[in-house]
C-alpha cells in the first residue's frame, strides 16, 4: 500500500459515479425507445477519459481498497455496485431500470446491459461476483443469494473507507479492540529490537514498490511473532505499531475460536478473517503456543483435526492482506516448521537495569507530584521487575499518594513494589526488596511477613 494512501482525497472518484449515472440514463432512454441525447454521449466519452486517468494515477481513491491487480472490468463492476451507497440517487435509477427488484442495488442482469458486456466478459463477471468470486473474497461486495437477479450490495466498510466516511466500529468475531495509543518514545526495548519493529512496517509501506513495480512475490500479512516473558512489552509494541499506522488494534482470543466440535474451529476462524478482510486493522493473536506447539504423532482422530485447525489458521493468516502479530511466552514450544511463515520474529527480553530506570520514569503519572527523593536508578537496581510489573507498581504508588494527599514518595513505591511481588511470592520478606527495603513502612512489612 502506498505510504500516503490515507491522505488520498475521495473527490476524484466522482467521475466514476458520474459515468455510471450517464450509463444508466442512456439505458433508460434506450428502454423508452429513444436514442440517447448526443450531448449525453459526448459527456460519457469525456467521463470515460477522466476515469481512465484517475485509475492510472498514484492518487487514485481505489488504492484505499484492496483493488491491486483487478482488471478494468472489475473496477467497472465495483463502481456500478458501490454507487448505490455513495450516490443514493443512482440507486433510484437502478429501480427504474429493474422495476421488479424492490432494492436499489444493481443485479448481474442489469450489469450485463449497463456495461454492454460481450460473451467472454459475462464469464469474467461471474468470476468476480459469484460465490467465492474475486470481489467477494476481497470483502468489497456481498450478495445474499446468487443468480442473474440477485442484488449485489457494496460492503459498507469498503464504501466508508473509499469515501472517507466515519465507519461504525464493528469488531471481528472473536476479537476485542485495544483502545490504547502509544508512541516509539514510550517503547523501552534494546535498539536492535526497535529496528526490527520498524522493519516490520516496511512490508506495508513499500508493498506497492516491491510487488507491483519490482515484480516481487505477493504474500499476505505481514506476520510477526513476538516472544518473551509476560510483561516485557509485546502488546505494548503491537500498540505502537498500530498507532504508527493509525489503525485499530484488535486482540484475538483464541479460546473463543477453538471449539471441541470438529469443523467449528475452522468456521470461527473463517468468520474472523472474512470480517477483517479489506479493513485497515492490526490483528494480535495471544499465547499462540497453545495452538502451535510442536506436533507429536497422530494417535487419534482428534490429533489429526487439531493439526488441520492449525494449518487452516496459518493459511488464513498468510492469505490475510493485513498485519498479524502472534505472541507467545514459550517460543521453544512453537513448532519450527511454522517459522518460515513469519516475516519477522522479535524476542522481547526482560529489561536490564538502565531499561528499568527508564520504565520507572515513564510509568509514574507525568503530572503527579513526586518527592525529590524518588530515585529511579535505585528502583531499577533494587528489584528485577518487568515492564508490566513496573506499570502496576507505579500506578499503585500513585493511588497511595493520592489517598495521602501528597506527593509520591519512595515509601509509596516500596509498598507498591511489595504488593506487586506478593502476587507471585506468598512468603515475601523485606529482603526481597533489596535496597528498597529501607523505605518500606514497618506496618506493610509486618503484614507481609506474617502472612
Amino acid at each position: 500500500m502506498p505510504a500516503a494512501v490515507e491522505s488520498i482525497s475521495p473527490a476524484a472518484i466522482q467521475s466514476e459515479w458520474a459515468r455510471v449515472e450517464v450509463l444508466a440514463r442512456c439505458l433508460l432512454a434506450s428502454r423508452g425507445g429513444r436514442e440517447p441525447d448526443p450531448e449525453l454521449i459526448a459527456r460519457l466519452k469525456r467521463l470515460q477519459h477522466q476515469v481512465e486517468q484517475v485509475r492510472r494515477s498514484e492518487t487514485s481513491p481505489w488504492l484505499k481498497l484492496p483493488t491491486r491487480g483487478l482488471s478494468p472490468l472489475a473496477l467497472d463492476v465495483l463502481a456500478c455496485i458501490m454507487v448505490s451507497e455513495a450516490m443514493p440517487r443512482i440507486g433510484w435509477l437502478y429501480q427504474e431500470l429493474q422495476p421488479g427488484n424492490p432494492l436499489p442495488f444493481v443485479t448481474p442482469a442489469l450489469l450485463h446491459m449497463l456495461l454492454a458486456l460481450e460473451d467472454d466478459e459475462i464469464h469474467e463477471l461471474q468470476t468476480l461476483i459469484g460465490a467465492g468470486g474475486e470481489l467477494r473474497r476481497r470483502n468489497l461486495v456481498d450478495a445474499e443469494t446468487d443468480g442473474a437477479f440477485a442484488a449485489l450490495r457494496p460492503v459498507r466498510s469498503a464504501v466508508a473507507l473509499l469515501m472517507d466516511w466515519p465507519e461504525a466500529e464493528v469488531a471481528p468475531p472473536g476479537a476485542i479492540r485495544v483502545r490504547l495509543r502509544a508512541s516509539w518514545e514510550e517503547l523501552v526495548l534494546p535498539p536492535d529490537r526497535e529496528i526490527m519493529l520498524r522493519e516490520f512496517l516496511l512490508w506495508l509501506r513499500h508493498r506497492d514498490t516491491v510487488v507491483h513495480q519490482w515484480g516481487g512475490k505477493t504474500v499476505g500479512g505481514p506476520v510477526a511473532l513476538f516472544s518473551g516473558p509476560s510483561g516485557t512489552g509485546k502488546t505494548f509494541a503491537a500498540t505502537v505499531l498500530a498507532t504508527e499506522l493509525d489503525w485499530p488494534l484488535y486482540r484475538v482470543d483464541l479460546a473463543r475460536l477453538v471449539s471441541k466440535y470438529i469443523g467449528e474451529t475452522e468456521k470461527n476462524i473463517g468468520r474472523l478473517f472474512d470480517a477483517a478482510h479489506g479493513r485497515h486493522m492490526v490483528l494480535q493473536f495471544d499465547e499462540v503456543d497453545a495452538l502451535m506447539s510442536k506436533r507429536g504423532e497422530i494417535k487419534e482422530a482428534r490429533d489429526r483435526y487439531a493439526n488441520m485447525e492449525v494449518s487452516y489458521l496459518l493459511a488464513r493468516i498468510e492469505d490475510h492482506d493485513g498485519p498479524c502479530i502472534l505472541t507467545t511466552n514459550l517460543r521453544a514450544q512453537i513448532d519450527k516448521a511454522f517459522s518460515r511463515r513469519f516475516q519477522m520474529v522479535v524476542e522481547f527480553p526482560r529489561p536490564d537495569e538502565p531499561a528499568r530506570a527508564r520504565l520507572w520514569s515513564l510509568m509514574i503519572p507525568p503530572r503527579a507530584p513526586r518527592h525529590q527523593a524518588v530515585d529511579f536508578e535505585l528502583l531499577a537496581r533494587a528489584v528485577n521487575l518487568t515492564g508490566g510489573n513496573i506499570k502496576n507498581a507505579a500506578l499503585h504508588a500513585a493511588y497511595l499518594a493520592a489517598d495521602d494527599g501528597g506527593s509520591i514518595t519512595m515509601a509509596h513505591i516500596a509498598t507498591a513494589v511489595f504488593r506487586e511481588l506478593a502476587k507471585d511470592r506468598p512468603q515475601l520478606s523485606r529482603n526481597d526488596l533489596g535496597p528498597l527495603a529501607d523505605h518500606l513502612p514497618a506496618a506493610v512489612a509486618g503484614i507481609g511477613e506474617g502472612s
